[in-house]
């Protein structure tokens, strides 16, 4: 990702609503459905400056791996312990079968061989192990802020269970979230390009609509994966090997 990315990241991700209310409803979709087994061992790739340990904290015990080094420094303070830098697919270094959970969090779509990778997480999995994915959804939406986060594609369900599926996995509970807002959303892509004013800021808005957006966007933390959503921004699955 471009390096201001990472800045933002660093600078937004404790009071931005996209960040705040995901990370509350993957937390919902994990309890429901991710059977995580007390003292689980959790491992997050691409885990950026970490605002998602925490949350993952409260299901076992928590590594992550960043590529970035500023980005990978403040998740190894937050992490209270060094993030490590291994590099997918092959993810040198990093145990073999050795983990309840692992986390991918807006990571795929990043992988230009996006099956070589997931076929590289599944190795690190113990018997029974998930993978928690999360993506972006509709190639359609395409704008800046997937070139500066450079991203090699946006997923539709077909295209992401396709993948899966090719890595020896199977999906479960795949679902789009970000659904109360999508169409805002893609009216707000649609007309940059009408415009030329496709911006890749991803800065929080006002605090009003900072807020208002974080409470609707926190309304799908018990619907999702309970019952089938609207096209919405993203997609989550739990991804278990066949056999």
């Amino acid at each position: 990702m471009d390096r201001i990315v990472y800045d933002r990241m660093a600078a937004h991700d404790s009071t931005h609503w996209w960040y705040r209310a995901r990370r509350d409803i993957l937390s919902d979709y994990l309890t429901r459905y991710g059977n995580v087994p007390k003292g689980a061992r959790i491992l997050e790739i691409g885990c950026g400056t970490g605002h998602n340990l925490p949350m993952l904290a409260t299901f076992g015990d928590v590594d992550a791996i960043e590529i970035d080094p500023a980005a990978r420094e403040i998740a190894s303070e937050r992490l209270g312990k060094p993030v490590g830098d291994a590099r997918l697919p092959e993810l040198p270094g990093v145990a073999r079968g050795a983990y309840d959970l692992i986390a991918v969090l807006d990571v795929v779509e990043h992988i230009e061989d996006d099956v070589a990778a997931l076929k590289g997480m599944e190795s690190l999995l113990k018997p029974g192990g998930k993978i928690l994915i999360a993506v972006p959804a509709h190639q359609w939406l395409w704008s800046a802020h997937d070139v500066v986060n450079h991203h090699h594609r946006r997923y539709s369900k077909g295209s992401l269970v396709t993948a899966i599926e090719a890595a020896g996995l199977k999906p479960r509970k795949l679902t789009y979230f970000n659904s109360l807002l999508f169409p805002l959303a893609a009216a707000a892509r649609i007309a940059g390009r009408l415009t030329g004013r496709d911006d890749s800021d991803d800065s929080p808005p006002a605090k009003p609509l900072n807020a208002l957006f974080e409470t609707i966007f926190r309304l799908e933390r018990h619907a999702v994966g309970r019952v089938p959503l609207t096209p919405g921004v993203s997609i989550v699955t739990l991804a278990e090997p066949k056999s």
